[in-house]
């Protein structure tokens, strides 16, 4: 017998199995959560991704001769970019007002990679924790594409949430 469910967009109960994945309903069908009764405060996220590379990649990552242009300034566009249309990449994430979104690197030139870190603000009623992570992962693959002719083997690791703040379940940082 072919098993059948039923999929509703009514809001999930609180109190549903489910609850601890909010994206789920009772049933355990996808939804978008519902945060039309929430409260907007003030929210940050940070979000950090690593971009390893060879000796010949990492040289070539600040070339002014580059074919494809200034490598970090077309990354750090990328991922602001990112982060505004975080929603339309996302299919449960909410469209949100961000205040801010902001990359910055940080070179080691002994380790030779890259560290991204995006801040995401906004003050609404969901946080902005995705669009921090959208933002490093889509800054990553810009210096990937951009430097991939020099090596195709450049690694981006180690993609996660730092911070965040704001919400019904306030501060949280990272270990």
């Amino acid at each position: 017998m072919k098993k059948t469910s039923v999929v509703s967009d009514t809001p999930a109960k609180a109190d549903s199995a489910a609850s601890a994945l909010s994206h789920l309903d009772e049933a355990g069908q996808v939804r978008m959560v519902d945060v039309l009764g929430k409260t907007a405060t003030a929210r940050t996220a940070v979000a950090r991704s690593i971009v390893r590379m060879t000796p010949r990649s990492y040289a070539a990552l600040n070339a002014a001769d580059n074919s494809k242009g200034e490598v970090l300034n077309t990354a750090r566009v990328a991922g602001v970019l990112a982060a505004k249309r975080c929603a339309e990449l996302i299919p449960m994430c909410h469209s949100l007002p961000l205040t801010f979104a902001g990359i910055d690197f940080t070179l080691d030139d002994q380790a030779q990679c890259v560290t991204i870190r995006a801040t995401c603000r906004s003050d609404y009623k969901t946080g902005v924790e995705m669009e921090a992570l959208t933002a490093c992962s889509i800054a990553a693959l810009t210096i990937y594409d951009m430097c991939k002719a020099a090596d195709k083997g450049i690694i981006i690791e180690d993609t996660r949430l730092e911070y965040k703040s704001g919400g019904k379940s306030g501060e949280w940082r990272c270990d």
